[in-house]
C-alpha cells in the first residue's frame, strides 16, 4: 500500500476512541449470529459424510446423491446476491428470522424425506435460508460493533467458519453411527428454535429506510449466472472420473452460460443509470476492498481446496474411517482457536495487513510440510503441520473480511458483506474442483492390483498436489501486501469509482 493510501486509513482521532473490548450488547448479538453460522456451515460438512449412506438408503448412484450437496450449494449461490438488497428493504432482523426459519424448516423436511428427489428439493430450501445467514450475520455484527471493532467481531464469526469443516465430519459420523442419517438434519431443529427465540429478543428493532428500486435485470443475470457457473464447476470432478476429460457438455455448457450471464451483469452493474445494482461493483473503487477481494479469492481457492485433501489422505492412504479422519483434523481447529481472538484484537489496533501477512506466512510453512508426505509419515508430524496451519488460519480469513468491511459506511455494509460472501462461495467451489482434478490426474497411472505400490503412489500424488496448494497460499501474500497496515477508519466506498 502506498503512503497516501496508508494516510487514508490512518489512526482515528483519540476523541473517537471506541471501547477496548466487546460490550455485553455486542456479545449477545454475536451469539445470535454464531448460532446461525454454526447451523449453515456444519450442515454442509455433516452431510458430506452421509453420501454413502444416502446411496444405500435410496438405492442411488454417487452422481445422484451428489445432488444433495450440489442443490444446497446452487441455492446458496443464487440467494446470496439478493441478500444485500433484501436487508436494506426489509431490515436485517426480519430477514435473519426468515432465514433461520427457512433453514430449520428445510432441515425438518429433509429428515422426513422418503425419496432422493424429496431430499434434494428440501436441501434447496435449506440452501435458500443458509445462503442468507452468513452475509446477514456479517452485516448485523459489523453494524452492532462499529467499524473500529470489526476485527474482533469477525474473529467471533470466524470460529464456526473455520471449525465447521473440521468438526462437521466428526459430528456427522457420530450421529450416523449412533442413530441414523435423519439426525444430521434433526439436530438443527432445537438449534433453530433456540436461534429464532434468541434473535427475536436480542436483535435490535429494524429501522427500514424507503425502499430502493429492485434490480430485476441484475437478478436475472447474476443469480442464474452464479448457479450455472457453479454447477459446471462442481461437475468437473465427476466428468473427469467418468469420461477422462473436463471438456464435456455437462461441464462446459452450464459454466459457459454462467460466465456469459455474469459478464453481462458487470457493465449493467457499473452503468451510471443503474442507481441500485444487485451487487455493487462500484465498491471496487475502494482499494482496500479490491485488495481484500483478491486476497479472499486466492485464499478460499487454496484453503477450501486443500481442506478436501486432508481427510482424503487419512482415509485413502492411512486407512482411517470418516470419524477417525475428522478427529485427526482437530489440531487445525485448536490452532485457529488460539490465534483468532488475538488476531481480531490486533487487526483493530494495528490494521489487518500485518496480521494477514503473518498468518499467510505461517500457513505456507504448515502447508509446505505436507509436500513431504509418504504412506508412512508419522502422525506426530502430520498433527504438528495441521496445528501450524491452524495458527495461521486464525489470523487470515476473518482479518481479510474485517479489512473490507471496516472501511465501509453504514449503508454499504450489507452490500460489502454480500460481495465478500459471493467471492468466497465461488472461490471455494473452484478450489474444490481444481484440487479434485489435480489429485485424480496424479493417480491415473497407478495400478490398483498392486496394493503396496498403489498406496505409495497415492501418497506421492497427495504430496505433489500439496506443492500446488503451498504455492497458491503463498500467492495470497501479494494482495495481502496492499491491505491497510494501520488502524482502519471508514472511508468513502465509492472513492475512485467515478462518482
Amino acid at each position: 500500500m502506498t503512503e497516501t493510501q496508508d494516510e487514508n486509513t490512518a489512526q482515528a482521532p483519540a476523541t473517537d476512541a471506541p471501547p477496548e473490548g466487546l460490550d455485553r450488547r455486542v456479545l449477545m448479538v454475536a451469539g445470535v449470529v454464531v448460532l446461525g453460522a454454526i447451523m449453515s456451515i456444519l450442515d454442509i460438512t455433516v452431510v458430506s459424510v452421509a453420501l454413502q449412506t444416502f446411496q444405500r438408503e435410496f438405492d442411488a448412484t454417487s452422481a445422484e446423491v451428489a445432488w444433495t450437496m450440489t442443490g444446497y450449494t446452487l441455492a446458496l449461490a443464487s440467494v446470496i446476491p439478493l441478500t444485500g438488497w433484501a436487508a436494506d428493504r426489509f431490515g436485517t432482523k426480519r430477514l435473519y428470522l426468515l432465514a433461520v426459519l427457512l433453514f430449520t424448516a428445510g432441515s425438518v423436511l429433509c429428515a422426513a424425506a422418503t425419496s432422493l428427489e424429496m431430499l434434494v428439493t428440501f436441501r434447496v430450501l435449506q440452501g435458500i435460508g443458509g445462503g442468507m445467514l452468513m452475509p446477514l450475520g456479517m452485516t448485523i455484527l459489523t453494524r452492532a460493533a462499529g467499524p473500529e471493532r470489526v476485527g474482533r467481531v469477525m474473529a467471533v464469526l470466524g470460529i464456526p467458519m473455520l471449525l465447521g469443516p473440521i468438526f462437521g465430519p466428526i459430528l456427522g459420523g457420530a450421529l450416523i453411527d449412533s442413530a441414523s442419517w435423519h439426525w444430521i438434519f434433526l439436530i438443527n431443529l432445537p438449534i433453530g428454535i433456540g436461534a429464532l427465540a434468541y434473535a427475536a429478543i436480542v436483535l435490535p428493532r429494524d429501522h427500514v429506510e424507503p425502499s430502493e428500486t429492485f434490480d430485476w435485470l441484475g437478478m436475472l443475470l447474476l443469480s442464474p449466472g452464479l448457479a450455472a457457473f457453479l454447477y459446471g464447476v462442481s461437475s468437473i470432478p465427476g466428468a473427469r472420473d467418468e469420461h477422462g476429460t473436463l471438456w464435456t457438455t455437462e461441464v462446459v455448457a452450464p459454466a459457459l452460460v454462467g460466465l456469459l450471464l455474469i459478464a453481462a451483469f458487470v457493465p449493467w452493474a457499473l452503468n451510471h443509470r443503474n442507481l441500485h445494482p444487485l451487487v455493487d461493483l462500484r465498491l471496487f473503487g475502494n482499494p482496500t476492498m479490491t485488495a481484500a477481494v483478491l486476497a479472499m479469492s486466492l485464499f478460499a481457492i487454496a484453503f477450501f481446496g486443500a481442506s478436501l485433501l486432508f481427510p482424503l489422505y487419512f482415509q485413502s492412504v492411512r486407512g482411517e474411517d470418516a470419524l477417525g479422519a475428522g478427529v485427526l483434523l482437530a489440531p487445525q481447529g485448536i490452532g485457529a482457536m488460539i490465534t483468532m481472538p488475538i488476531a481480531g484484537v490486533l487487526a483493530d489496533r494495528i490494521g489487518p495487513g500485518k496480521i494477514v501477512l503473518t498468518g499467510i506466512a505461517v500457513i505456507t510453512v504448515g502447508m509446505g510440510m505436507f509436500t513431504q508426505l509418504d504412506q508412512g509419515t508419522s502422525y506426530a508430524y502430520l498433527l504438528a503441520a495441521l496445528f501450524v496451519m491452524g495458527l495461521g488460519m486464525g489470523g487470515t480469513m476473518m482479518p481479510i473480511m474485517s479489512a473490507a468491511l471496516a472501511t465501509l459506511r453504514e449503508h454499504t455494509i450489507a452490500r460489502g458483506s454480500t460481495l465478500m460472501n459471493i467471492v468466497q462461495q465461488v472461490a471455494a467451489s473452484i478450489g474444490t474442483a481444481v484440487f479434485s482434478v489435480l489429485l485424480t490426474n496424479g493417480t491415473i497411472d497407478l495400478d490398483p492390483t498392486d496394493p503396496v505400490g498403489f498406496v505409495a503412489g497415492l501418497a506421492d500424488a497427495f504430496a505433489h498436489v500439496f506443492v500446488v496448494a503451498t504455492v497458491m497460499v503463498a500467492l495470497v501474500l501479494v494482495p495481502a501486501f496492499f491491505l491497510p497496515r494501520r488502524k482502519v477508519v471508514p472511508a468513502d466506498p465509492t472513492l475512485g469509482a467515478g462518482h
